[in-house]
């Protein structure tokens, strides 16, 4: 007599221990437990995190609020439109650095070049455009092609030679600061025409009030549709996804600092243009990272190099591509430094420019280990170091303690860091 086992198994699976089986929870995202406990879920979450290590931007932006409040108590002159507006607009060109040194961080790596490399981009443009005629736009883009050219012979010897990122971008250092003191000549100082393209980088300002608020809708509306949008997909594909009401909640506290930012431009000379093109780089930069395919496998490449080459990643093309991109926005911020001073000198790329950008990208909360960081990071952690340093020369307290200062809050940012992912790795979660 023939038995039906295939039967027989399946339903001694299912009626196996009906009283366990009753008694089962079914496994719950905790993310809709903590909405539908209301602020007593958020609150619950939020220390969960914090024993987690999960803190995101909080560290960095309450910091950000000491180091202002602290300042302006100091000197009533810190948070006026004037002092703000310039803080936005120094903090640029060493930003735009920043944000390539992000890429390289979250490759677990790091690039000591870029201050060079900003100062040959500066260099290159003073060259071509004063000195050889050259028109401005065309010396633009090769003053950029230069960091990017430069930025991938890094990557080449990094990736396919097997040179320490560290060892081949500390030759770059070299390399590229001599490169600039030959092409400027024996003069070492070429000014630039303050008319011009690259110094309106930083010298225009959109006056038209509706220039600041009109950013500030275009970015709330872009923010909330971007969520709304996202929520849609998720709830689509049957994954959990944020309620509308935590849209709106996150969409009216951005319209309000964005708002907030756009009143205080208006106090002063209006929008300026270099923050209008930074916001625009972060933009892109966020997109480029947390929604396409390259900026996964960059990811990927910061958590394990030897897993992504085992999924078919390209692990070598990835880090080429990834030096270039850190030297092309070294270019940029060369070019935004060269405009803030209308020149070309020989101290370009030099001083504490290349400690700054990497400070920047690690106080906004990029890891040092790879594989955490937003560009966005970028943004917070050069908001800080400017406000330290112009927060520093109001009360006119000498370089040397700004750097003192910088110093001991990057250590402080860098211990953190490492407490943190020593907790998320007790926790379970890296």
């Amino acid at each position: 007599m023939s038995i039906d086992k295939t039967t027989t198994t399946a339903d001694a699976h299912v009626v196996e221990n009906p009283e366990a089986a009753a008694g089962s929870d079914v496994a719950v995202d905790p993310r809709l437990l903590v909405r539908e406990q209301g602020f007593a879920g958020y609150l619950t979450e939020f220390k969960r995190k914090l024993k987690a290590g999960d803190l995101g931007s909080i560290p960095v932006v309450l910091g950000l609020v000491v180091i202002w409040v602290i300042f302006q108590s100091l000197n009533s002159n810190f948070l006026t439109a004037g002092n703000l507006s310039d803080i936005s607009v120094a903090m640029v060109g060493t930003g735009m650095i920043a944000v390539g040194i992000v890429f390289v961080l979250l490759l677990g790596e790091i690039d000591l070049s870029v201050g060079s490399v900003s100062g040959v981009a500066g260099a290159t443009f003073a060259v071509l455009n004063v000195t050889n005629g050259m028109s401005e736009w065309t010396a633009f883009v090769l003053a950029i092609l230069t960091g990017t050219a430069a930025g991938a012979i890094h990557g080449f010897v990094f990736a396919k030679i097997g040179v320490p990122a560290f060892a081949v971008t500390l030759a770059g250092l070299l390399f590229w600061n001599g490169f600039m003191l030959q092409i400027l000549g024996e003069n070492g100082t070429i000014n630039l025409d303050s008319e011009g393209l690259v110094a309106k980088l930083t010298s225009y300002y959109f006056t038209d009030v509706a220039a600041a608020y009109g950013l500030a809708t275009v970015v709330t509306a872009g923010f909330f549709l971007s969520s709304f949008l996202g929520n849609r997909r998720r709830e689509a594909a049957g994954v959990p996804s944020q309620p509308l009401s935590d849209t709106i909640l996150r969409t009216v506290l951005l319209a309000i600092v964005a708002f907030a930012v756009a009143a205080v431009y208006n106090q002063y000379k209006g929008l300026p243009l270099a923050v209008v093109i930074f916001i625009a780089v972060l933009l892109l930069t966020d997109f480029v990272l947390r929604r396409t395919s390259y900026g996964r496998k960059i990811f990927a490449l910061g958590g394990s190099v030897e897993a992504s080459r085992r999924a078919g990643i390209n692990v070598e093309m990835v880090r080429i591509s990834v030096f270039a991109i850190a030297g092309t926005f070294a270019a940029i911020g060369g070019l935004f430094i060269a405009s803030k001073i209308a020149s070309a000198n020989q101290g370009a790329g030099g001083g504490d420019l290349l400690m700054n950008a990497i400070a920047a990208a690690v106080i906004g909360g990029t890891s040092l280990f790879g594989g955490r960081g937003r560009t966005w990071n970028a943004l917070l952690g050069v908001l800080v170091i400017v406000s330290i340093q112009y927060g520093l020369a109001l009360e006119g307290i000498a370089s040397p303690v700004q750097y003192m200062i910088t110093g001991g809050v990057l250590l402080a940012t860098v211990v953190i860091d490492a407490i943190t992912r020593r907790t998320q790795k007790t926790a379970g979660r890296a």
